[in-house]
């Protein structure tokens, strides 16, 4: 890509992180977050102290294949120059897979149509070291044909309060869910949501309602009622943060992400 004519250039960069070693995207003044690394490889490459904008905040512990971000700056490099150039600072639990350039007011957040989430599960009796940093091990079988039934209630626009974290003060909490169900294979469970965007700790929530649905803790009836009594923290206690990952936002418009 030839070198970019405007004085400052709005990029557009997609992300992978393993997030079990950070306190979620957002920066924070004492601890490591997503958000510091990259500003920190930003300013090593640029010159520039530069603040990032993330189309989904993710929180301690969730990981990401898909995040997407944005920053302005004045460097005249290519975007994908820049993405490489990033890629060398970066920690080795964060990569930046593709980048592109976009119209100034492009914005990764308020432009999203759609935000995807994948949650791992796999059942077994015995611990399993090289998987449980991205999957809650459940030593329980799971009736995924009645987690399935859940999640036909789950579709559509409804009130998620009972959904949200409890202690977090919210306005809004309707939210549209395109997508919810569990796939299976072998004892390998993931649980699929998209919607247009999500409360906090929202999709963690929704798993753990499922989870005991899953193993007969509660039943379908039950599920509903939580559901319908729209009182903040009531699904809880969440799933654990290692099962949860951000696979893909979705814009009105192609980004033609490159590296």
């Amino acid at each position: 890509m030839a070198e970019f004519l405007n004085s400052i250039n709005k990029i557009i960069l997609i992300l992978e992180y393993d997030g079990r070693r950070y306190h979620g995207f957002q920066w924070q003044a004492n601890a490591p977050t997503v958000q510091a690394e990259l500003e920190q490889a930003i300013e090593k490459v640029t010159g520039e102290n530069l603040r990032v904008i993330a189309a989904s905040r993710t929180d301690a512990g969730v990981h990401a294949t898909g995040q997407v971000v944005s920053f302005r700056t004045s460097s005249r490099l290519s975007a994908q120059t820049l993405a490489r150039a990033l890629n060398y600072y970066l920690p080795e639990d964060i990569a930046v897979k593709g980048a592109c350039q976009a119209d100034a007011d492009f914005n990764v957040r308020r432009h999203a149509l759609s935000r995807e989430y994948e949650y791992r599960i796999i059942t077994s009796r015995s611990r399993l070291p090289l998987a449980q940093g991205s999957a809650y091990i459940v030593p329980y079988e799971l009736n995924i044909k009645e987690m399935n039934k859940a999640c036909e209630l789950l579709k559509g626009k409804h009130d998620f309060a009972s959904f949200a974290a409890a202690l977090r003060p919210l306005r809004d909490t309707v939210r549209e869910v395109y997508e919810a169900r569990v796939t299976s294979e072998g004892h390998l469970h993931t649980f699929y949501m998209v919607a247009n965007s999500f409360l906090p700790h929202q999709v963690r929530n929704t798993v753990g309602l499922l989870i005991r649905l899953g193993i007969e803790k509660v039943g379908l009836d039950k599920f509903r009622h939580i559901m319908e009594a729209k009182k903040p923290g009531l699904a809880g206690p969440a799933a654990p943060a290692r099962g949860l990952c951000l696979t893909k936002v979705n814009y009105p418009i192609d980004l033609e992400f490159a590296i």
